[in-house]
C-alpha cells in the first residue's frame, strides 16, 4: 500500500520525475539503488550516518531545513509513512508535492512498494525486471524441505526478538526455517526462557558493537545453550530498510538454512 498526498493530480502518477529530494534513510538507499544522480536534488543527511554499500559521496545533501528543501524546488519529495512528519507537512502546506510510502509489512506489499518507486523514477520495464528479479519468480516461493523445520530466534539490540505477524518473519518462514518466537510482534525476551526452551539458531540482526543494548546477546547463558555454530549472521544492513536487497536477504538465510543441516 502506498499513501499519496491528496494534492497530488492524477496525471502526475504517470509522470517520471526528475528533481526528486528525500527525506529519511530509506528512501535515500532507493534513489542510490535505483536512480540516476542527474535526477537527484538531494540525499537526507542520514545516509550520512548508515552507509549503504553503494557509494553515494559525491550525491548532492540537503541539511533537512524546510528552507533549504523549499529552495531546492523539487518536483517531488519522497518520504516514508513514520518519518519526518512535521517537515512533509510543511513542505505540503507550501505547495511541494510529497509522496509517503507505506512501510511494507508483507513480501507482497515490497512488490508494490518498489514497483510504485520504479514508476515515479520512469525506469523501463526491461530495467524493473532486471533490478528486482525475485518479484515474479522464485523468490516468492518458499523451498520445500524435507526434514521438520529449525526453530530460529531473530534477535536484535535491546533484547528484542521478532515474533509472528511481522516483515522479519516471512522473510524468516519464506527461508524455510520456523519462527522461535510464537506470539505477535516484537518482544522482549526473557532469558531464563530462552536457556531452558533453547531455539535451534539464533540470528543476530542488530550492529556488532560493545554497546550496552548488545549485552543480552553476549550473555554466557546463551553462549553456553548454543553452539557456536548455531549463532548465525547476515548482512546487517539488509536489515534496515525494504528494498531489492530484501530477495537477497532471503537467499542468504535460505542459504544459511540449506547449511544448518
Amino acid at each position: 500500500m502506498i499513501l499519496s498526498t491528496a494534492s497530488m493530480a492524477d496525471e502526475r502518477d504517470h509522470k517520471a520525475y526528475q528533481r526528486i529530494a528525500s527525506l529519511d534513510l530509506c528512501m535515500d538507499w532507493l534513489l542510490a539503488y535505483y536512480a540516476d544522480p542527474s535526477n537527484v536534488l538531494a540525499l537526507s543527511p542520514l545516509h550520512q550516518r548508515y552507509p549503504l554499500p553503494i557509494n553515494t559521496a559525491k550525491w548532492p545533501v540537503h541539511d533537512g531545513s524546510l528552507e533549504q528543501l523549499f529552495s531546492l524546488d523539487p518536483d517531488l519529495v519522497i518520504v516514508g509513512e513514520f518519518n519526518a512528519l512535521m517537515l512533509r507537512s510543511q513542505l505540503q502546506r507550501l505547495g511541494i508535492n510529497v509522496e509517503v510510502f507505506a512501510l511494507p509489512r508483507s513480501l507482497i506489499e515490497v512488490e508494490h512498494y518498489l514497483l510504485r518507486f520504479i514508476e515515479l523514477l520512469g525506469i523501463s520495464s526491461t530495467h524493473t525486471n532486471a533490478k528486482i528479479s525475485h518479484l515474479q519468480g522464485e523468490g516468492l516461493n518458499q523451498k520445500t524441505f524435507n526434514v521438520q523445520k529449525p526453530r530460529l530466534l531473530l534477535l536484535g539490540a535491546n533484547a528484542v526478538g521478532t515474533g509472528e505477524g511481522t516483515f522479519e518473519d516471512q522473510l524468516i518462514t519464506q527461508s524455510g526455517w520456523q519462527n522461535y518466537l510464537t506470539r505477535s510482534g516484537y518482544i522482549t525476551l526473557d532469558l531464563e526462557q530462552l536457556a531452558s526452551d533453547p531455539p535451534d539458531a539464533i540470528l543476530w540482526a542488530a550492529p556488532d558493537s560493545a554497546a550496552l543494548a548488545n549485552q543480552f546477546a553476549q550473555h554466557p547463558v546463551l553462549a553456553k545453550q548454543l553452539p557456536e555454530d548455531a549463532w548465525l549472521t547476515t548482512d546487517y544492513w539488509r536489515w534496515q530498510c525494504p528494498g531489492p536487497w530484501t530477495y537477497e536477504l532471503i537467499d542468504q538465510l535460505t542459504g544459511l538454512r540449506e547449511a544448518f543441516d
